[in-house]
């Protein structure tokens, strides 16, 4: 597949002239997360290939549009991982769509969010014009790091066109080991390995039992196996691919599914359904039947922020922003943006 920045280019600048609203659209896979939006279609599908691949320096460039199978599958060659461990939810995930929707997934704590994984991209803004910002090392980042701002933005900011990941190698080995307890002894335990030494890549409390990840050399995961205790799970990457793509037990609802993210000591909220906990306590998932403004509360005490992840109680989908920083976002969005044309309201209906 070639490259199509002019084509795209010229869409966006049409799009700018007649204050048209365009809807970005490469993988599709993670449409129903944010608000929905409505808009001449804006295609990134085709706008795929792998740029620039340096194994030894640990990055690579790829065009938006790329597979991530096909990335991940690239670097497993060398030995490599994506450090945020970013869900799919399908076989057409991009690169560029995880940088818009900036989800990572069990090994955040560990190895860093979405945002931490940019070195560099090009985009283009609401006028069709070319912008690039960061680099290929995180050294040649001066100033505030712009491209940083891409993530999670939801395609709201600009037309992401092309980005330069930070890669890690691949840990020589992993194990997962589960233990039975309630929720309260979960998170104390989470929290208390934290701030140890131990490799622990990821965790994940289903309401039953505590999953942990450890990594590294297999002498290392024999003397920490022993201070944990527990059962080894033989189904360790399979597993962990479950919760990532939410195809574990636990995600398969009808009810509402709300993300909030919080300080990871913070007990359990009392909340009426069920709760799964990852991130050493960081990130709870509530499939629950509970009103809106509950949630919030609850979130907004623990001096978190509530999302509504999945579901169709409330067209606020994320955490309302406090006054100034609205404000803040909506200079940012005006300056990139002027004819508020890329996903508008996809995040919130101010902008």
């Amino acid at each position: 597949m070639g490259d199509c920045n002019e084509e795209i280019a010229s869409q966006v600048q049409d799009a700018f002239h007649s204050k048209t609203a365009l809807q970005i659209q490469a993988g599709n896979t993670k449409a129903f997360y944010g608000r929905n939006i409505h808009g001449e279609l804006l295609s990134l599908a085709n706008h795929t290939g792998i740029i620039e691949y340096e194994p030894t320096e640990l990055y690579m460039t790829a065009r938006c549009g790329t597979p991530l199978r096909e990335i991940e599958q690239t670097i497993d060659e060398q030995n490599q991982i994506l450090p945020c461990e970013p869900p799919h939810f399908g076989s057409t995930a991009t690169i560029g769509g995880m940088i818009a929707a900036g989800l990572a997934g069990p090994r955040r704590v560990f190895s860093g969010n979405v945002r931490d994984c940019m070195l560099g991209v090009e985009i283009l803004n609401g006028e069709g014009q070319t912008l690039r910002f960061g680099g290929k090392v995180m050294k040649n980042v001066a100033g505030y790091d712009v491209s940083r701002l891409m993530c999670g933005a939801l395609g709201t900011l600009g037309v992401l066109m092309s980005v330069t990941i930070r890669l890690l190698p691949k840990p020589t080995s992993e194990q997962t080991i589960a233990l039975t307890m309630n929720s309260s002894s979960a998170i104390q335990k989470m929290n208390q390995w934290a701030n140890s030494a131990m490799p622990i890549t990821a965790t994940f409390y289903d309401g039953n039992q505590l999953f942990i990840r450890i990594s590294g050399s297999t002498s290392t995961i024999d003397v920490c196996r022993r201070e944990i205790g527990g059962e080894i799970q033989n189904n360790n990457k399979n597993f962990w691919n479950t919760v990532k793509e939410q195809t574990h037990k636990f995600f398969n609802t009808k009810n509402s599914l709300w993300r909030i993210s919080l300080p990871p000591s913070t007990k359990a909220f009392k909340i009426n359904g069920n709760c799964a906990v990852e991130w050493n306590g960081a990130l709870r998932w509530y499939d629950t039947t509970e009103d809106e403004k509950t949630i919030r509360t609850e979130a907004e005490q623990a001096d978190g922020h509530a999302c509504l992840f999945k579901g169709n109680t409330t067209e606020q989908v994320f955490h309302p922003l406090p006054d100034a920083s609205m404000h803040l976002h909506k200079q940012l969005k005006h300056v990139l943006d002027p004819a508020n044309i890329l996903n508008p309201g996809k995040m919130f209906a101010e902008f």
